[in-house]
């Protein structure tokens, strides 16, 4: 049947809840050297400014077979001021912390926008949003950064003996950790402190087969997780990659996938990566607008399209949402510092395209009043840019097992793991492949398969949509390292969902040896 992973333990009902990790840095210097930006900008002329300060930690570490290869932690800290003058937008960032910093930023940002000038084509018009005065810590359990690391060391090649104890000939395990810690503050009047965390364990183990010449991977299913160390300690990282040894090995002596159109049940592990491709970034606004085209390019959707265009079967809705407990995205405000309230929205009811996805000044641009809380910097001396928020397949309201998607095919395929993929420019054409293929016959899982991938297009996959999981099956997955933008900013997000079923599906063999 395939691994299954087990949802996050122990989380808590919401995400509103303080405690679990620290705000480090010198709070009173963070809130001087916000007061003198923004006084600094106001005197300049700007009708409106905002200032990030505050550090990210990375670390990440890498094991390969029996060595440790890589292990490094590195930090940014800094600020991003952002201000409008003219209704033209001005930036600078720099990585210091200091008030000739803030003052030489307050001077480059009103340059940047009297630059701007001669070439706007539209003012940037903002919403009022409230002037928050608020603290968020993410809940977790143990901090992964006073984790000892030889103990995270010893996880990793731990992990990659486990997997090459069972079948593999080779394995890689990986650990990476982050940590953000942010002063956002506004001429609004807006002073919000946050701090949250996120892990990933993750391996890719390989088995060879010399004598034909081929080899087999299988990638760990366990997803990143907004956590401690808790998580990583729990997540059953050895078992997994005992179970992926196996599979790995199975791999190569399986019978390969036979092209054609089928019948297909995919997996959560799956099909997050599906929904990140073909709704997630095809409902950003910016790209929408053609603003953005980085990573595949802008979208299909336009804005006449909102309430009118029919995305998928009346069985889709898909849910933004910026406070699930466990999920890369969540937090409690955006770095607009709209609340998280505000990024809970339906993009997708019943079928129906029903919201973009917007960052502050966007709104107006398709006849709307506010934005819906979806601005991220990844790193404080970024430019804030309209990303995802979590964005999840609500499951089926009525009972709908993995085994009842399954018993109602007479002849298809379950895709289990996200692989590699590829989408065109419009976010339309789509492929994706996977981890694991098992055969479908007369409503019973059979045959481990190989080298399959299923294809389509966004909006016929989405209207084939014919059963879906109810809560019991549902999983949540995601990335810690979605690309956008240029200069490239990496946002961690994620997305849930229950396993789902299609009809007719264009499935290939991606090596032609069927």
């Amino acid at each position: 049947m395939g691994p299954r992973v087990a949802p996050l333990r122990d989380a808590p009902e919401r995400a509103e809840a303080t405690g679990g990790s620290r705000f480090a840095l010198d709070r009173q210097l963070l809130d001087n050297l916000a007061d003198l930006a923004l006084e600094g900008a106001r005197r300049g002329g700007a009708s409106y400014a905002d200032i990030r300060l505050g550090e990210t930690l990375r670390e990440y570490a890498q094991a390969k077979d029996d060595r440790l290869e890589h292990f490094d932690e590195r930090s940014t800290r800094g600020f991003g001021l952002r201000v409008l003058l003219d209704g033209c937008w001005g930036f600078y960032g720099a990585r210091r912390l200091d008030a000739a910093s803030i003052r030489e930023g307050v001077e480059r940002a009103l340059e940047n926008a009297r630059a701007v000038r001669p070439i706007r084509s539209q003012p940037v018009a903002l919403e009022q949003l409230p002037a928050h005065e608020a603290e968020w810590i993410m809940p977790m359990g143990v901090d992964p950064f006073a984790v000892p690391a030889r103990e995270k060391s010893d996880l990793l090649l731990a992990t990659c003996a486990a997997a090459r104890d069972a079948g593999a000939d080779f394995c890689s395990a990986s650990l990476s950790i982050a940590c953000e810690e942010r002063l956002f503050a506004n001429s609004f009047g807006a002073r919000i402190r946050q701090t949250r965390t996120r892990v990933h364990p993750t391996f890719t183990a390989t088995a060879v087969d010399r004598d034909a010449g081929r080899m087999a991977t299988r990638d760990s299913l366990i997803p990143a997780r907004g956590a401690g160390w808790e998580y990583v300690a729990g997540a059953g990282l050895l078992d997994e990659a005992r179970l992926a040894g196996e599979q790995a090995r199975a791999k190569l002596a399986a019978k390969p996938v036979v092209s054609g159109d089928y019948d297909i049940v995919i997996d959560p592990t799956n099909l997050w990566l599906t929904i990140h491709e073909t709704v997630g970034h095809s409902t950003e606004l910016d790209r929408v607008l053609g603003w953005e085209a980085n990573f595949a390019g802008t979208s299909f959707v336009k804005p006449a399209m909102l309430n009118q265009l029919r995305f998928g079967s009346e069985l889709m809705t898909i849910v933004a949402d910026r406070s699930q407990p466990g999920a890369l995205s969540t937090i409690g405000f955006d770095d607009d510092g709209a609340p998280a309230a505000s990024a809970e929205f339906k993009i997708i009811e019943k079928g129906v395209f029903r919201n973009f996805q917007m960052a502050l000044g966007q709104a107006h641009y398709i006849g709307l009043s506010a934005s819906n809380g979806c601005a991220y910097a990844d790193s404080p001396t970024a430019f804030p840019i309209q990303r995802m928020p979590n964005i999840s397949l609500a499951p089926n309201p009525e009972r709908c097992s993995l085994d009842d998607l399954i018993g109602g095919i007479d002849e298809g395929i379950y895709v289990v793991g996200a692989g590699s993929w590829s989408i065109d420019q419009q976010r339309d054409n789509f492929q994706f492949g996977g981890q694991l293929f098992y055969e479908i016959r007369n409503g019973k899982l059979g045959a481990l398969l190989r080298d399959g991938a299923y294809q389509g297009r966004t909006i016929p996959f989405w209207n084939s949509l014919d059963g879906l999981g109810d809560a019991s099956t549902y999983h949540l997955d995601g990335t810690f390292t979605c690309g956008k933008a240029e200069p490239v900013q990496v946002a961690p997000v994620s997305h849930g969902s229950p396993p789902a079923r299609f009809r007719k599906v264009r499935v290939l063999n991606t090596t032609g040896d069927a």
